[in-house]
């Protein structure tokens, strides 16, 4: 493979340093590294991080074919250059953790964060970075294990600048593969909770039915549930309906048909869900406004009592 180098502004090589190694990271990861050798993985476990090594990062890909690359470790993020961008991947549940290490980077150097929900939209506020970042992936990713991922649906990459600027964020367009697409919005806030708003309409439904996402459109009860659930929460944020319409919530479920759901996979896997950073977080914001949903409240609780704990709003 052919691997064009990226040049900064001082004549050295963009590092993308990637912290968390799970779907979404990885597959950026993947298809970063297809056009920059300095594309950085920071994994949680280190034997992870060894196979990596050893083995490459393998994609498979939505047409059937797969792409390896060469990819890099860390350990952590100690003397990384000035001429970085620092792309987090984790979880909202792990970001606590994260943003003590944060503060341990030079502020000149970007972050970019890749977390469903909203909680972290104010949080970030604390670290002493310059120029933070926020995304929004449209597209689908599945682990399949430590060196593999899938690609599971096509979307694109939406960037929100939220403090600073940098021109290290215009080099992740840099790619050539029609697959990975990146585009900017302005605001991140309504980015966030746009794609909170669509989450909400799959992750609850598929993680309490336990079924993928397809399920939701084909069968006829299921969609039921889906267009009562998009109507109630249309009815709290009318605003968002020439945004998010009912036929882009169901082009979405037919896009990832096979997808199995981040939140019904953390239910399959025993671990907690960002139940509470999505759907709690929009039920949050539609009370302020006076407004109830009741259908997604119910699906709020039930998954809650699903992953086993049983915390109060």
């Amino acid at each position: 493979m052919n691997i064009m180098e990226l040049k900064g502004k001082e004549g050295d090589r963009l590092e993308i340093v990637v912290i968390g190694t799970g779907s979404v990271g990885m597959l950026i990861a993947s298809f970063l590294s297809e056009y920059n050798d300095k594309v950085t993985l920071i994994p949680h476990r280190d034997e992870q991080g060894r196979n990596l090594q050893q083995y490459g990062l393998v994609r498979k890909n939505l047409d059937g074919t797969t792409t390896k690359t060469k990819i890099n470790v860390r350990s952590d993020l100690s003397g990384l250059s000035k001429n970085s961008l620092v792309i987090i991947a984790v979880k909202y549940g792990q970001l606590q953790k994260v943003y003590e290490k944060l503060t341990t980077l030079e502020p000149t150097i970007p972050l970019l964060f890749l977390q469903n929900g909203l909680a972290h939209l104010e949080e970030v506020d604390s670290l002493p970075q310059q120029s933070i970042a926020f995304g929004s992936c449209q597209f689908g990713a599945q682990r399949e294990n430590d060196i593999t991922v899938f690609h599971r649906g096509q979307g694109v990459l939406k960037v929100a600048i939220k403090k600073g600027h940098s021109d290290q964020y215009n080099r992740l367009t840099e790619s050539t593969n029609p697959l990975f697409q990146v585009t900017f919005v302005e605001n991140a806030e309504k980015m966030l909770f746009e794609k909170a708003l669509l989450n909400c309409f799959i992750n609850p439904l598929t993680a309490v039915l336990e079924v993928n996402n397809g399920e939701l459109v084909e069968n006829p009860n299921t969609y039921r549930l889906l267009k009562k659930l998009y109507k109630e929460m249309m009815a709290a944020f009318p605003e968002e309906e020439s945004r998010v319409s009912l036929l882009d919530v169901e082009n979405l479920c037919k896009r990832t048909a096979s997808n199995t759901s981040s939140m019904l996979g953390d239910i399959k896997d025993n671990r907690p869900t960002e139940i509470e950073t999505i759907v709690g977080e929009v039920i949050k914001r539609a009370s302020k406004r006076g407004k109830t949903l009741p259908l997604l409240e119910t699906l709020y609780l039930l998954v809650l009592a699903k992953e086993g704990r049983g915390e109060k709003m």
